[in-house]
C-alpha cells in the first residue's frame, strides 16, 4: 500500500469525471478496448494464462466398464507485469485564471489538456505493443498484404479480413471478435468497391452502417478505430500531425470485454495498479506558492502487456 501521509495534493474527483466524459465524446483513444484494463492491487506480479493447447486438446475420452474416465490437465503459462508509474502536471496560473475568465475556464481546459496528453502517452504504448512486427512475424501470424492496399479501391478488403479472421481460429482455436486499424483505413474500406455492394442502393456507406454490418461483413462483433493525433513537431515549432495508430497495419483479434477476468484468452491487457491508482486515471491538485497558482495532476500505473500473440493476426496493407 502506498503511504500518501504528508502529501499537500487534494484528489479532484471533480475534474477527472468531467474529463473522462471529455475524452469519450472525444471518441479518439482505444488503447483500454484493444488491451482492456485489469485492476491489481500488486505493482508486478506472475500470473497463469490458459494456452491454446489447453483450449484445443483433444484426449480420447471413451471410457470402459468398470474403468476410470481419463483426466486432462489445464495447460497454462507464466506471464508476468510490472506496472510503472506515469504522471503529467500542468499549472493554473492566477493571473491566467482571471484574465481568461470571460472567455473560458482556465482550470478546466487546463485539466483536459494534460489529461489528453497522458492519454496519448497510454495510447502510444499500446500501438506500439499491437501493431509490433517483431512479435506478430511468420505465415500464422502476419501476413502482409501491400501488393494489394487498402487505399485501393478495388482491393478485397472483405477478403483479407476474412483470411486473417481464419488464420486466428486455426491458429488458436478461437474465433476472433475485433478488427483493429487506424481512422485513415476506416475511410478507405467505405469507399471499398466490394463493401459498397454490400449496400445496394446506398448513395454512401457511413461508418454507422459499416459498424451495425460488421458481423455480416466479416464475421466480426467489433470494429475498433484509432483517430488519436499526436504533434510531432518539436514545440513552438509549426504544428505537424501524426497519426498514433498507423495506416500501415491492420490487425484482427481476440479483445477480451471489459471486466473480463484474468484468465479469459485474449491479445492483452492493461495492468493498472490500484493501491497507487484507484481510478484509470488519478487526478489531483495542489498550490504551489512559487509560480502562484495551482498544479494540476494526473497520474496512473500501468503495463500494457501482450498476453499471447497467437490470438492475433497482424496484417501490412499499405
Amino acid at each position: 500500500m502506498v503511504n500518501y501521509s504528508g502529501t499537500y495534493a487534494a484528489p479532484r474527483l471533480d475534474l477527472g469525471a468531467a474529463f473522462m466524459e471529455y475524452a469519450m465524446q472525444l471518441n479518439e483513444f482505444i488503447g483500454l478496448q484493444c488491451l482492456p484494463l485489469f485492476r491489481t492491487n500488486k505493482k508486478a506480479a506472475s500470473f497463469s494464462a490458459i494456452t491454446r493447447e489447453t483450449l484445443t486438446q483433444d484426449p480420447d475420452a471413451v471410457r470402459a466398464a468398470k474403468s476410470g474416465y481419463n483426466r486432462i490437465n489445464l495447460g497454462a503459462k507464466d506471464k508476468s507485469y510490472e506496472c510503472f508509474e506515469y504522471g503529467l502536471e500542468g499549472v493554473v496560473d492566477d493571473s491566467e485564471r482571471a484574465l481568461y475568465q470571460s472567455d473560458f475556464d482556465a482550470e478546466s481546459a487546463t485539466s483536459q489538456m494534460v489529461g489528453r496528453a497522458l492519454l496519448l502517452q497510454h495510447e502510444q504504448r499500446v500501438a506500439a505493443a499491437v501493431f509490433d512486427t517483431v512479435v506478430w512475424t511468420g505465415a500464422a501470424l502476419y501476413t502482409d498484404r501491400s501488393a494489394a492496399p487498402w487505399d485501393t479501391a478495388t482491393s478485397d478488403v472483405i477478403g483479407h479480413v476474412r483470411d486473417a479472421k481464419e488464420k486466428v481460429r486455426q491458429n488458436s482455436g478461437m474465433k476472433a471478435n475485433a478488427l483493429i486499424l487506424s481512422q485513415a483505413q476506416l475511410n478507405n474500406i467505405i469507399v471499398n468497391d466490394k463493401v459498397i455492394l454490400r449496400f445496394p442502393g446506398a448513395p454512401i456507406v457511413t461508418e454507422e452502417m459499416l459498424r451495425a454490418n460488421l458481423g455480416a461483413i466479416f464475421g466480426l462483433e467489433r470494429l475498433i478505430v484509432g483517430g488519436a493525433v499526436e504533434n510531432s513537431a518539436i514545440e513552438g515549432q509549426t504544428f505537424s500531425g501524426l497519426d498514433i495508430w498507423t495506416d500501415d497495419y491492420a490487425m484482427v483479434a481476440v479483445v477480451a470485454g471489459e471486466n473480463a477476468p484474468l484468465q479469459t484468452p485474449c491479445i492483452g491487457r492493461t495492468f493498472l495498479w490500484t493501491p497507487d491508482s484507484p481510478s484509470e486515471m488519478v487526478v489531483e491538485m495542489y498550490r504551489e506558492e512559487q509560480v502562484r497558482g495551482d498544479v494540476v495532476r494526473y497520474r496512473h500505473s500501468t503495463d500494457e502487456l501482450i498476453i499471447d500473440k497467437n490470438f492475433a493476426h497482424l496484417m501490412k496493407i499499405d
